[in-house]
Parts: C-alpha cells; structure tokens; sequence
C-alpha cells in the first residue's frame, strides 16, 4: 500500500430529538477500518440529527478537507439527502470514491446507479469487511472486481455485481465501535451524548416476513455476539450513564443467551446504577427463555416496553405476510401474562395489506385494544427486497414514491380503495397522536367500560371535535397536521409538541367532554368520568412545567435522577378503576373519596417532546403516589 486516504462514514437518524442518535452502523464501519488498514485510512464519522439538512451536512463534512472515500449508511428517510450531498463532495473532489451502503440501496443498483451518477459503489448486504475490502482496492489502486458483496460501475458504463460476501458467522471478529472509542460517548460536560444507547447482541432473523427486509438478514441462521463483548459493552455504558439501552435485534428472548445478557445487565445496573432500561424487538414466538427473562425483569424492577408484533389480527391477511407460521394467536393469554407480571406492553399492527378492510382492521385495532390500549398502528410502506415489492402486480399495489424520503407509500391495493385508504391515514394518525404517543391513557379501557365506546370510537370522536374547531389556533395546527400526515409522515411531531406542552390542549379536551361525552354518559358516573380525564391531562409527559399551568412542581432527585414533583386531589382512586376495566372490562360503582397524589415526572421530556419514539416517551409519563397530606391548588389542575 503506499498511500494514506481520507474515509467520511455518514449516518442520520430519523428521529426528532434535541440528542444525537447513536451512529453504531458507522461506528462498526470505522472500528475495523482503523483496526486493518489504520496507517492508511484517517476516518471520521459525520452524525447527523434527523433535523440535519443537506446544506448543513455538506458543510460539516468538507470543512476538515475533501473525503477521498465517502461511505454512507442509507435508509428510506435519508437517501434524498445523501444523494444531494454525494453531489457536492464530486464536485469538490470528482476522484472521491461515493459508497452507498444500508437496507434501502442494497441489492438495488439497477435503480440506484443510474439515476445518482454521483454514486460510484453500492455495498450488498453486511458491510463491515466488505468495506475493508473496497478500501484496501482504493489505496492499492486496483480495480473492484475482486471486492465481494458490491455493484459498480464497469469500464463500459454497464453496472457489475461481484460474487456474495459470506455473512459471518463469528460477529466478534468486528472491533466494538464502543470499546475501541471510535464513537464519542460524552459530551463536553461528561454526560451520556446520545438518546440512548444502541447494541447488537445477535444479527440476523429466522421468518420471512412479507413486508420486512431486515439487512438481508431473513430467513437467516441467527448469529451472536460472545458474552464477554456485551456485558464489556455494559460496563462502558454503565460507566458513561447511558440511561436507556436499545438492542438492535430482531427476536431478543429467542435465545438462551439472551437471559445471560439480562443477568449481566441486572449486575451491571446493581453495580453501577447504569443503564436503567432495556427496549428491544422481542422474539415473535414467546418461549419459556422469553417468560423466564419477563419474570427476572419484573423482579429486578428493570423496565421495558414488551411488543406484540402483531401486524394484523386478520387470517387471510396473515397468509399473504408469511406469519402464520408465529404463534401470534396466543397473544390474548400473553397479554394477560404480562398485565399480570405489572409489566408495559403496546402492539404493532399494520394498515393497507392486501385482505385486510377498514372494519376488519377497526375491529382487530378494538379487540386488541381491551388488551393492549398502546398500539403503534402504522401505514405499509413498500421496501426494497420485500416480497411485498417483488409482488406489486400480484397484489394491485398503487403506490407513490415520497418527495422529501423514497419510500413507497401505498394508495391503493388490491381490495383497497383510495377513499378507504385516505380514510383509515387520517384514522392512523390521530391514533398515533393519542394513544400510541401516550398522549391519553387512562380514558380508553374506562370510557370502554362505562360507555361502550371502543378505542377507535373514543379516538374518532375526538379527532372530530377538534377538526370542527374552525377558529381554534390548536386545532387548526392538529387539523392541518392530520390532513398532511400522508404526505408528510413528520407532521407528527409539532402535534405533539402542541399535546405534551400546552394547557391549550387540555382546553380542547375539556370542551370535548363538556360537548360530545357528558352528554352521552350516565348521570351517576359523569363526575368520575371527568375525573379519568383530569388524570390522563395531569400525568402526561412535562417538558416545561410553566406551560402547563404547574407553577406549584418542585424539582427533587430520585435515585440520583431528577423529576418533577407536585401535589393533586382526585375525587377517586384512577389507577385502580383504570385496572378494573383492563382486567374485567367493568368498573364498579363510583363513590366519591378524596385522593391525595404526589405525581413524578421524569426531568427531561423538553429534548423528547417532538419525539414520535413513544417507547421513550412511556419513561416520562408521570407516576403516581399516594400522598397523606392533602394536595393543594388541586382546583388549579386542568
């Protein structure tokens, strides 16, 4: 070899945050560059918010001096992005190498060559030695045709795509980017930087779901790290405060190891106070290893948010996803299991594929919400690789493909008109906004119970209050917001910030309440009903407590954490008439009986409140405790 290159790793995340999204993809990517071809590859990695423009990123990258070698992690909602500053670095340096790695380029280069003539390389598959080898043909000056697992383009401008590289089979073989320090973990101040902590523990999946791709790792043999990397990986977390670790597998708990992993994580957290929770995808098919590690858990008090990744509830529907091999149809008695062992847990279902209508997928969303009240419904997209995709004559797909992302949002399929797709995203997005965001809690199970309003009727009836709401500055914001969730799948986040941050949403709740549900309710059971409603609108997550009208919280630490503290009254006990109709679907007869609560809010939900992460939004929402002094200015609360 005989010169030194200059390598830029460039990853963005997605979501809307105040911290940065941890960069592992690049972090691996850098690792083993460093560690093989150190003396001739500088490399940097370029983090960027979900925020970050292309104008922003271009300038923070060639501030340092032009990149020889740009390699880029690309997903669906940065790729527009990528694509426009890959255009400046080739004008900057047109000899710079631009490499296009990541689930939503690979094994796409017929589509992605030609039309980014700024893009010389697409990586196919996993990318850690595959990149090593494209580097290594760089410094030497030799042609690609013997790097694995590429396509580029040939001499003739025709594209070539060179024989598979092999998965490994021994992941540890890849430097950790966290104990190599290859990605800051602190900031200036010596705080954990990133949201949270990111981990692999294994790679790979054994189903092949009609609609997932999940780095070409499908209908794979699944592949672990050892145990001594992660519980060091642990240590280091531990050591830097990371509060909240998130496994970037795809069925943690499928595997025996996986209850070693949480011993060490349980011991580790004894030892250090760190990391506090776990969140993951957990394994589809619920084993005795998946129970055993539930049950440890909820001993040690570690928290998680525990999926059904259910995606449909519908048979036919299931057939055409590839699921039915997935003892999916025992998630009734799991869910029970799981409310039984006091533990959190939300669904994930799934509008727009084929079989499915708007009354089997309302009826489903309400038979899983008696259940289950947080579920991340979302729209389907159609992603590179996918048998969804592969199928799109078979199944009638109508798609178009995002202006400010590339991903092909569906119109209409098979069964599926456009007025009933339009109808159930505006549906998708106030659910999102309300329940599966844990804007409103409480009010589902006991509206259910009191009312026999489903959840999607509970949801409905306020999405048409507010949208009714022509001179309302909110409303217009949630109204214009809803209309423009389709086509802008971040309209989301200022909704949000809107609920979470003002005492004017509260205001819209109320006049709901006074104008559509007390009217419908049962005289005896008005008062408590609206007493449900004051919790919910209390306990939501506090980004600044001034703007909620809560001039009275106090801010004291609790295990070395800081939350918000502040006194309320209610005329009855919510979390107990809340947990009688989860569990049996009725409630018994209100009596009015003053309770005085103290509510804790973790400190920090103002760098989250444009967050759509609802698995991180669940650690803020306020707990409450029962307090023997009585509250005072409880009349101030909205």
């Amino acid at each position: 070899m005989t010169k030194t290159i200059k390598v830029a790793l460039v990853q963005q995340g997605v979501w809307h945050m105040a911290k940065e999204s941890m960069p592992l993809a690049a972090g691996y990517l850098a690792a083993v560059t460093r560690e093989q071809l150190g003396e001739h590859c500088d490399v940097r990695i370029f983090n960027a918010s979900g925020s970050m423009t292309a104008l922003e990123m271009a300038v923070d990258i060639l501030r340092d001096g032009v990149p020889d070698v740009i390699g880029f992690s690309v997903l669906g909602w940065n790729v527009r992005q990528f694509e426009s500053v890959a255009e400046t670095v080739k004008q900057a340096n047109p000899e710079a190498v631009v490499v296009f790695g990541g689930n939503h380029v690979a094994n796409q280069a017929e589509r992605v060559l030609p039309r980014n003539v700024d893009v010389d390389v697409v990586v196919n598959g996993e990318g850690e030695i595959t990149f090593v080898e494209l580097l290594r043909a760089v410094v030497e000056g030799i042609s690609y045709e013997k790097v694995r697992g590429i396509s580029y383009r040939g001499e003739d401008g025709t594209i070539v795509t060179t024989e598979e590289q092999p998965r490994l089979d021994d992941l540890d073989v890849i430097p950790s980017p966290i104990l190599t320090g290859v990605m800051p973990l602190v900031d200036e101040h010596g705080d954990f930087r990133y949201d949270v902590a990111l981990m692999e523990t294994n790679r790979g999946c054994p189903y092949h779901c009609s609609f997932c791709f999940w780095g070409g790792a499908v209908g794979q043999k699944v592949r672990a790290f050892s145990r001594e990397r992660l519980r060091a990986e642990l240590e280091v977390l531990a050591k830097v405060k990371a509060h909240t670790v998130v496994l970037c597998d795809a069925n943690f708990g499928m595997l025996r190891q996986d209850a070693d992993f949480i011993e060490d994580f349980i011991e580790i957290r004894e030892q250090h106070g760190y990391p506090r929770a776990l969140e993951t995808s957990w394994a589809k098919n619920k084993s005795k290893v998946f129970r055993d590690i539930v049950h440890r858990m909820r001993e040690v008090g570690l928290g998680s948010s525990f999926t059904l990744a259910l995606q449909t509830l519908n048979d036919s529907t299931l057939d055409l996803m590839n699921r039915h091999n997935m003892k999916i149809n025992q998630w009734r008695e799991l869910a029970e299991w799981l409310a039984a062992e006091g533990l959190d847990c939300y669904a994930e279902l799934i509008w727009g594929v084929p079989g499915e209508t708007p009354e089997t997928f309302l009826k489903g969303y309400d038979e899983l919400a008696k259940h289950v009240s947080r579920i991340a419904a979302y729209p389907l997209l159609l992603l590179p690789n996918t048998d969804f995709t592969d199928q799109r004559e078979l199944h009638g797909f109508i798609t178009v493909r995002g202006q400010r992302d590339d991903f092909e949002y569906v119109l209409s399929a098979r069964g599926i008109s456009l007025e009933e797709n339009m109808r159930m995203q505006r549906f998708l997005f106030w659910a999102r906004l309300l329940a599966e965001n844990l804007v409103l809690r409480e009010i589902w199970p006991v509206f259910r119970a009191v009312l026999g309003w489903t959840q999607s009727t509970c949801i409905l009836s306020l999405a048409d209050f507010i949208e009714a709401q022509q001179s309302h500055p909110g409303a217009t914001l949630l109204r214009e917001a809803a209309e423009s969730s389709t086509a802008d799948p971040d309209s989301l986040a200022p909704a949000l910030e809107y609920c979470f941050s003002t005492e004017e949403f509260a205001e819209l709740v109320q006049q709901w309440w006074t104008t559509t549900v007390e009217p419908a309710a049962p005289v005896r059971w008005r008062w408590a009903l609206h007493e449900v409603i004051r919790y919910d609108l209390d306990t939501r997550p506090l980004p600044e407590p001034a703007r909620r009208g809560m001039a009275d919280a106090e801010l004291i630490k609790i295990d070395g954490e800081d939350h918000w503290s502040a006194k309320r009254t209610y005329r009855l006990d919510i979390p107990a008439i809340t947990r009688s109709a989860r569990e049996h679907d009725e409630v018994p007869e209100p009596a009015p009986d003053d309770h005085h609560v103290r509510l804790l809010y973790k400190h920090g939900f103002a760098e989250l409140v444009r967050s759509t992460n609802h698995e991180e939004t669940a650690h803020f929402v306020a707990r409450s405790t029962r307090s023997p002094e009585p509250a005072f200015e409880a009349e101030t609360s909205s």
